[in-house]
This record gives C-alpha cells, structure tokens and sequence, in this order.
C-alpha cells in the first residue's frame, strides 16, 4: 500500500511539472527562434541600404564586423547577377533565398545553409534604391549549432530540476505515506497476533475516524472472542481436571476389588473395568494436554531440530525395544523456530502413535529438510497405513484409526499435534511412508541468522 501511495503522488506531482513545464519550455525556445530571425532581419535590412547608398566603405565593414562578432555569414549580390566588390561573390548565388530577394520578396527558411555548409536560417532581403527599384540583395546565413545548444541547456535544466523534484516528491511521498499507513500497520500486527494464538492482542485507536473505528470495532470483537474460547478452555480444563481424582479413586477400588478376588470370572470382569478405566484416564489426560496447548501460545525460540530428536529417542528407546522396534534419524543441522515444549510434546505424540502400529521389529524413521523458509520434519513408520479419505480426519479430536493409534488410544494425539504444530505457524499432514505405512508431515518455520 506504501508503494501504491508513493507512486500516486509521484505520477501527480510529475503531471503537475509536465503541464507547467513542457509549455514554457516550447514557448522559450520559439522565442528564442523568433529572437534570431529578428536580430539577422534587423542586421539585413541595415546591409541593404547600404547596398542601394550605395556606401561600399559601410558595406565591407558591416559585413565584416558581422562575421567576426557572430557565428553568421551576411553576402550581398547585386541586381544584375555580379558581386558587389570590393566583397566577393556569394556561394550559391542563385539559390531560392537571392532569387526571392532579387524578385523583390523577403525569403526566411530554416534549413540547409549553403554558405555555411550546415543547418541553419537562411534570410533574404531586396535592396532598393529611392524609386523603388531592386538593385541588389542581401542574404544573412545564421547557423543552428548555438541555437540548438541553448535549447538543450533549456530543456536540460528543466529536466534536472524536474528529476530532483520527483526526488523530494518520493522522500515526502514516503513519509507521507508510512503516517498515514501506520494505523493499518498496527491492525495487521494485530491480526498477525491473533493468527498467531495470541487473543490478547489489541490495536492502538489511533489516525483518521475510519481507522479508529474499525480499529475499536477489531478490538471489542478480540475481546469477545477472547473472552468465550477463555470460558471454553476453562472448563475443559477444570472438567479434565476435576475428572482425574475420581478415576484415580476408581481405579484403586478396582484393584483392592481384583486383590481380593478369588473367582477367575469377577476378576476378569475387573481386569476389563480397570482396562476402561485406564483408557478414560489417558482421555481426560489428553483433554487436559489439549486445553493448556490452546490455552498458552508461547513465545517461539531457536531450536536444534537433532537435539530435540535426540532427547525424545532416549525416553521412548525403551520401549521401542520391547517391540524390537528400531528409532533411526538422519543426521540433520536445521533449527526451527518453535515455544519451548512443543516439539517435545509434538514428537511424543507421533512416536507414541507410530510404535503402537508399528510391527515388531519394524522401524520408525525421522528425517528432516529444508523447503524454502520452512523445515519439512517427517516421522515415518512401517504399520498399516492410512486411507486418503481419512487423513484429514484423523486430526479430529476422539477419531480414531487403524493407522494413527492402537486400540488403547484416546483419538486426541493427533488433534493435540495440529494444534501445538499450529501455535507455532506450521502445518501437518499426513502422507504415504516410503517403505509403506503412515508419514506425519510437520512444516516449522526455519530459524535464519537475519532473525526468521
């Protein structure tokens, strides 16, 4: 928009110095033309009569302080066709100009100049005696070169003058521009924020009434919504919480109740009990896990993408092993721009997901790349796979597939990692592993030395 701006009042004041200056321009250099034609007139017609005096002495120092004191040629030829000696024979007596002038008429061109050899005006005027009768002519040849000179310092200055005002036209124009932006810069901030998770970002009420009244009306509907997924999240939170004492009770009555069981059918109806509720317990845990990711956006910082993968394999090696399940990373040195604690809970999820549908002794691999301004990290397994149709399901909250979590899972590891992947300004998707079976694709914003 700061261009846009820039450059409308750039072409403006640029229509503005055309329109003023191209005419003076035009209207100096004909006056400059028209200044010529008189001064060589003026010294012509002198030239004449002095011709039809006759005054010879005159003449010879008329004509020649003339060509001494101006760039111009003056010749003289007389009625019958002869040079008015002691001067000599004009060149090119019988061209256009003395024949016009012999007939008794003025001839005034500008063009080709025979006695200079070059362009030029060419001005022709009869000389008479005191009856009237044309005894002789005189031919002034003016050259264009001064001319033309003074009309490219004319225009060239104007044009100088015309690039340094456009100059201080784009410097003001900026200026001008960057204040009157500056309200829709602090709305985009603002937007950008709230992109960004941030429901707490508000925008200044300042510049015109349009932008103060669009930036109020911005800053009354954040708070709503604030205010709501805040109600949201809270008692999800307080739900999840409040849910976690009496399973935790739950499950401790229901193994005093196996302990002291003796009959093989009460306990097996307990062990399922207690297998619920496990279940429940990771599902309220996974709800918990997902409203503290909602509800805290932190602030992004520079990551080693390997250090991370490093620290999460030795936690989960453990029970990679028992599956004799094998963790294998490419060695990679990118770094992302990700909170503190989300690629770790990001990671968690997918390893936890992919060994409970990996085949023993299968592999579980992780590579990352560059894509322009992102890293590209992939998790891949060797299980079942998932169905195209049921990819982008498979980040809903509760849904649960074959190729995403094993039979105890809760359906909300993969909604957790959309959301945490999406706090950090990334994206995930689901694709073909290369060897068969499920890859989670996670796009992080590359850390650059510039500052991301």
């Amino acid at each position: 928009m700061n261009r846009r701006l820039v450059v409308s009042y750039v072409v403006l004041v640029a229509v503005a110095i055309a329109a003023f200056t191209v005419p003076v321009a035009f209207v100096l250099t004909g006056q400059l033309r028209d200044d010529v034609e008189t001064s060589v007139h003026r010294e012509a017609s002198a030239a004449a009569l002095l011709v039809a005096a006759p005054s010879r002495q005159a003449l010879v120092q008329l004509v020649a302080a003339y060509q001494q004191e101006s760039p111009g040629r003056l010749d003289v030829l007389l009625a019958n066709g002869t040079a008015a000696t002691p001067l000599p024979l004009p060149v090119a007596p019988d061209d256009a100009a003395f024949r016009a002038a012999l007939n008794g008429r003025e001839h005034v061109e500008w063009g080709a100049a025979p006695a200079l050899g070059a362009e030029g005006l060419v001005l022709a005027v009869p000389a008479r005696d005191s009856t009237g009768t044309v005894v002789g002519a005189v031919r002034v040849s003016y050259p264009s070169g001064p001319l033309d000179e003074r009309q490219v310092q004319i225009w060239g200055f104007r044009a100088a003058l015309a690039v340094a005002v456009l100059i201080v036209a784009a410097m003001l124009g900026a200026l001008l521009a960057r204040r009157l932006t500056r309200p829709f810069r602090e709305l985009n901030r603002m937007a950008r924020r709230l992109r960004d998770g941030d429901l707490g970002a508000r925008a200044e009420e300042t510049g015109p009434t349009e932008t103060r009244t669009l930036a109020r009306t911005l800053n009354n509907a954040a708070e709503t919504i604030d205010t709501l997924v805040r109600s949201q999240r809270s008692f999800i939170a307080d739900a999840s919480h409040q849910l976690r004492t009496p399973l935790t009770a739950l499950r401790l009555s229901l193994d005093n109740i196996a302990d002291g069981a003796s009959d093989p059918l009460v306990r097996e109806d307990v062990d399922l009990a207690t297998a619920e509720v496990v279940r429940m317990s990771r599902l309220v845990n996974g709800l918990l896990t997902l409203a503290r990711a909602e509800a805290a956006v932190g602030t992004p910082e520079r990551m080693r993408v390997s250090d991370i993968v490093s620290d999460r394999f030795e936690v989960w090696r453990a029970a990679a092993a028992e599956r004799g399940v094998e963790l294998r990373a490419e060695p990679t040195d990118d770094e992302v721009l990700v909170s503190p604690g989300n690629l770790e809970q990001v990671l968690d999820n997918v390893l936890s997901n992919a060994l409970e549908v990996s085949p023993d002794g299968g592999t579980i691999g992780v590579r990352s790349s560059h894509e322009g301004d992102q890293v590209v990290l992939e998790i891949s397994d060797q299980g079942p796979g998932l169905p195209q149709a049921d990819r982008q399901r498979a980040f809903d909250r509760f849904w649960r597939g074959p190729g995403t979590t094993g039979p105890s899972g809760s359906g909300l590891g993969l909604a957790i990692v959309k959301q945490l992947v999406t706090d950090d300004g990334g994206t995930v998707s689901l694709t073909d592993a290369a060897g068969g079976g499920l890859c989670v694709r996670i796009s992080l914003r590359a850390w650059r030395t510039s500052g991301g």
